[in-house]
């Protein structure tokens, strides 16, 4: 699994060790094409093959949500570090290790976001870029067919440690989720992994898992 090199990285992976699972942390930052790569190949290396891709890397890059009206506050700057963290992350890393999930006959699954699809978002930058990740997820679906399948989910309220509060989400999920309550991290997980190991005959589509908050 892979994070920023820093202490979180490094207890989540002590974590999970300790609950008995084989896991490796491969630190490096993903937005940079050539951390990517690097990452893709340690990993590789220590795994000796490749069955799944998950690219998860994300970050709303600040701390408030920024208003669709507010264009001054998208610089070019902001526009390129959201970009590189939530879009073009996941092309490097598949990229690279496509050879390796052919060979597989893998999968690959990409974390989207609802924002993709409109209606809220940290910033109008992040959800451009989650729009973009839709349409890259259908064409490396068209692209490492029938070899390798290519989804996405795409979640709504997270009850995460994410770096942009949204206020009380706990209330909003009650007021305007059917199921009344924000996902939890096992609610995407599991979506992942039937994407992943299961989902035979899917590919090039994004699963929205939202507890029906766009219904």
């Amino acid at each position: 699994m892979n994070d920023l090199p820093t202490d979180a990285l490094a207890g989540a992976v002590g974590d999970l060790k300790a609950q008995g699972f084989w896991v490796e942390g491969v630190p490096g930052d993903l937005s940079e094409s050539a951390g990517a790569r690097d990452v893709a190949l340690r990993s590789l290396e220590w795994l000796g093959g490749l069955d799944y891709l998950v690219n998860n890397a994300g970050a709303p890059g600040t701390r408030t949500p920024i208003s669709p009206a507010d264009l001054d506050a998208l610089t070019d700057e902001f526009w390129d570090k959201i970009l590189r963290i939530n879009l073009l992350s996941a092309f490097w890393m598949t990229k690279t290790l496509a050879a390796a999930l052919t060979q597989a006959n893998g999968a690959v699954v990409n974390t989207v976001s609802v924002a993709a699809f409109g209606g809220g978002a940290s910033s109008t930058a992040y959800a451009t870029a989650k729009a973009g990740l839709v349409g890259l997820t259908r064409e490396l679906a068209r692209g490492l067919a029938p070899a390798v399948r290519v989804n996405g989910i795409a979640p709504g309220y997270v009850n995460s440690n994410w770096e942009c509060s949204f206020g009380d989400m706990d209330s909003a999920a009650r007021a305007t989720v059917p199921l009344a309550r924000v996902g939890r991290t096992e609610d995407y997980a599991e979506v992942i992994v039937y994407l992943c190991a299961g989902a035979s005959y899917i590919t090039g589509e994004v699963v929205p898992v939202t507890g029906g908050s766009r219904i």
